[in-house]
């Protein structure tokens, strides 16, 4: 019992802060007596945005409704305007569209761009989220109701990040329940996580296994194929990659969307779900343009 209550004071504490600095240690060991605060935004050293960009004040209140990871905006291998120095250098069909969204402001080019796995024609958008973040789950309605919309060309896949034992651990029971062909409970995990305050999982894998069996179990799979499919080598391809992604975007916030392996935003950049949306529209359909 005190067990289970320790992971359940994990998945509370995320609500303030979920980031490698943020999010705390897992259940075996308990939680520090005061979480850090989420991270505050680097300042831009651009010009302030256009009348229709969202305004700095703005984007520091969204940042502080997401999850962060560790580490200053000065630990970071190549900072923004270093990229963007890089960028400049370009020809100019290239270079990153302007207008009402900012490089370096509301989103970040990746430097070099990375490969996708999409064919010609079509436009990769990954959403890098955790099942234990609320932020992750208030933009929920935003990304269900844009999948209904979003053009055919668009090709989204979500990936869940893999910063330390929770988001492992989160991580796991996320890509067991697709190698099961059940990726409709991936759904019903992130309610059961986020309404029940029910973790899923705990702090070994033998009994986040137990858990998510009996889980499992209460929506029609059985303990033996949930068990084969949590140990599969499949589960484990997908995690490896999902720590290689983490590691190559340099994730330090989810949710955090790349876009065609050519940028990166999250919600505080973008300054709001609702701006987010419409900021991966138009980062997608340049791309497609191109």
């Amino acid at each position: 019992m005190n067990r289970w209550l320790a992971l359940a004071a994990v998945v509370a504490l995320s609500v303030a802060a979920c980031s490698r600095q943020g999010v705390p240690p897992p259940p075996s060991a308990p939680p520090a007596a005061s979480a850090p605060g989420v991270l505050a935004p680097p300042t831009p050293a651009t010009p302030p945005p256009a009348a229709n960009t969202p305004s700095l004040s703005e984007i520091e209140q969204a940042r502080a409704s997401q999850e962060s990871a560790d580490g200053a905006a000065g630990e970071k291998t190549e900072s923004s305007d270093a990229s963007l120095e890089r960028m400049a250098a370009l020809p100019p069909d290239a270079q990153l569209p302007s207008g009402r969204w900012k490089a370096g402001v509301n989103y970040d080019p990746v430097v070099p761009a990375q490969p996708t796995s999409v064919e010609s024609g079509k436009v990769e958008v990954i959403e890098v989220m955790w099942l234990g973040c609320p932020h992750c789950y208030e933009l929920e309605p935003y990304v269900r109701a844009w999948l209904k919309t979003k053009p055919p060309w668009i090709e989204f896949s979500r990936v869940p990040v893999m910063w330390q034992g929770p988001q492992q651990a989160h991580a796991k029971l996320f890509y067991t329940l697709k190698a099961l062909g059940r990726a409709d409970l991936i759904d019903k995990a992130f309610d059961t996580i986020q309404q029940q305050h029910n973790p899923l999982i705990a702090d070994s894998d033998q009994e986040s296994l137990k858990i998510a069996q009996a889980w499992a179990a209460q929506q029609g799979i059985s303990a033996q194929d949930f068990a084969s499919a949590f140990n599969s080598f499949s589960v484990n391809s997908d995690l490896q990659r999902a720590e290689e992604l983490t590691t190559r975007y340099r994730v330090q916030f989810v949710p955090t969307f790349v876009i065609n392996g050519k940028y990166t935003t999250d919600v505080g950049k973008a300054g709001g779900p609702t701006q987010i949306i419409q900021l991966v529209n138009d980062l997608a359909a340049y791309e497609h343009r191109r």
